[in-house]
């Protein structure tokens, strides 16, 4: 069995441009930077050239790790999804209980999760606090800094 990534097109396009960026220009300056290091000498007392050679090779890692992503992607498009229920890919507006502050999230799958732009990991906590969950629901969260609650006040699809 396979297992499957789930991403947003946006997710898929951001796989996309980082596997274009480390074959077009992370392994050709890499390259470069082999040739220009076997260029100094003994290779065996080469440090140059053995940082080089070991960055190839994380190169190499994260091209099969994207390219492992991008082949069992299943992209879910938000925009052809409706509902009440908070599921991969809605945006929920929430309301800290205690504090009574107003945050937004969007579940999106691991490699596109970004805090600071409001996208957050279908495996982070407050998610999978929220899922199966509709608006008025409480969501309870266990974080470093002890249980927060919230109420979710809105599920969109965009």
């Amino acid at each position: 069995m396979t297992n499957r990534t789930l991403v947003t097109p946006r997710g898929l396009a951001k796989l996309h441009e980082q596997l274009r960026l480390y074959k077009e220009i992370e392994r050709p300056k890499n390259v470069r930077d082999i040739e220009e290091a076997r260029a100094h000498g003994d290779l065996r007392e080469n440090a140059e050239y053995h940082a080089a050679k070991e960055r190839q090779g994380m190169i190499q890692a994260h091209c099969q790790h994207l390219e492992t992503q991008i082949a069992t992607a299943e992209i879910i498009d938000p925009r052809s999804l409706s509902g009440t229920r908070v599921m991969f890919g809605a945006t929920v507006t929430l309301t800290d209980v205690e504090t009574e502050h107003e945050v937004r999230y969007q579940i999106v799958g691991d490699d596109e999760a970004d805090l600071a732009s409001g996208l957050i990991s279908l495996n982070a906590p407050i998610a999978r606090g929220m899922i199966g969950k509709e608006t008025g629901d409480e969501v309870v969260v266990h974080t470093p800094k002890g249980k927060r609650n919230f109420v979710i006040e809105q599920v969109e699809f965009k």
